[in-house]
C-alpha cells in the first residue's frame, strides 16, 4: 500500500514539473536575435515556468512535435519549401545565406564572394538533415569533392570558424548580432549571383488545446519577431556593396 502510495505522488510530481515547462526545439538558427530575447520575456512573465531549449535537426523536432515532446519548434525553410502537414507553421523571419569568415580572412575584403572563393576554402558544412547543407550542396552543384568539416547546427560551426578552421554558410539571422560577430571575431558576406530566401519558421502541432504557457511563448516569438522588422537582411540588394557589413580590424590568425 504505501508502496502504490509512493508511486502515485511520485507520478503526481512529475506531472507538476511537466506542467511548469514548455520545451523548445531548435536547428540552433537566430539565437541570439531572437531566441533568447524572446525566453527572457516569457521568463518575465512566467517566473515559475521552465523553458528547456533543446538543439536538434529538422527531422528530430518534427517527431518530437508530433509526439509531444516538444511544444515548439523553430525550424530554417528555403524559401518554396512545402510546409508539412499535421503542424501550424508561422514565419518569423526571412534572410539570405551568408559566408561566416573571419574577418583575416582574405575574402573578408570582398564585397560578396562567389563560388569559386567558397571551393578554394576548407568548408565546414552543416550535417545532412539540416536546410542549409542542402542548400550548399545545391550551390556548389556537384563542384568540389568533399567538404572539409561538417557538424550539427550554427553555434559549432560559428566556433569552428573562429578557430580558423575555414568558412561556413548560414543564414544571415544567425550570424548578425552574434557575440562573435559583435567583439569582431566573426564576419559575413553575401554570395554572388544567389537569391535564395531563408525562412524561420515557428512550428507546433495541430491540436484542439493547447497549453497556456506553450501558447503565451508562441505569442512571445511572434512579437519579437515584429519588433525585428521580420528580417535582419539589409535593405540593398545581395550584389550592391553597401550590403556588405564594415569590416572588423583585422586579428592574428589562431595559433
Amino acid at each position: 500500500m504505501l508502496e502504490a502510495v509512493d508511486r502515485l505522488r511520485s507520478a503526481a510530481g512529475e506531472q507538476h514539473r511537466i506542467s511548469r515547462m514548455v520545451r523548445v526545439g531548435t536547428v540552433n538558427a537566430a539565437t541570439v536575435p531572437l531566441l533568447i530575447p524572446a525566453v527572457e520575456d516569457f521568463r518575465a512573465a512566467h517566473p515559475v515556468t521552465q523553458v528547456e531549449v533543446v538543439g536538434a535537426q529538422q527531422s528530430d523536432i518534427h517527431r518530437a512535435l508530433s509526439e509531444g515532446g516538444f511544444d515548439l519548434g523553430l525550424v530554417n525553410h528555403l524559401d518554396g519549401d512545402d510546409t508539412p502537414a499535421g503542424f501550424e507553421s508561422t514565419q518569423l523571419l526571412h534572410g539570405r545565406p551568408v559566408v561566416c569568415l573571419r574577418p583575416d580572412s582574405a575574402l573578408a575584403a570582398r564585397t560578396c564572394v562567389s563560388v569559386d572563393d567558397l571551393l578554394a576554402q576548407p568548408l565546414i558544412a552543416m550535417r545532412t538533415g539540416y536546410v542549409m547543407n542542402r542548400f550548399v550542396h545545391r550551390l556548389l552543384d556537384g563542384r568540389g569533392s568533399s567538404f572539409a568539416y561538417s557538424t550539427d547546427g550554427a553555434e559549432m560551426g560559428k566556433l569552428m570558424v573562429a578557430e580558423g578552421l575555414g568558412v561556413t554558410v548560414l543564414p544571415d539571422f544567425s550570424v548578425v548580432g552574434d557575440p562573435l560577430e559583435r567583439q569582431g571575431t566573426l564576419t559575413h558576406r553575401p554570395i554572388e549571383g544567389d537569391s535564395t530566401r531563408v525562412l524561420l519558421m515557428l512550428q507546433r502541432r495541430k491540436a484542439e488545446s493547447v497549453p497556456r504557457a506553450a501558447r503565451d511563448l508562441h505569442e512571445v516569438f511572434v512579437r519579437r519577431a515584429r519588433q525585428l522588422g521580420g528580417t535582419l537582411t539589409p535593405a540593398s540588394t545581395p550584389l550592391d556593396p553597401a550590403s556588405a557589413p564594415p569590416l572588423a580590424p583585422a586579428l592574428d590568425p589562431p595559433g
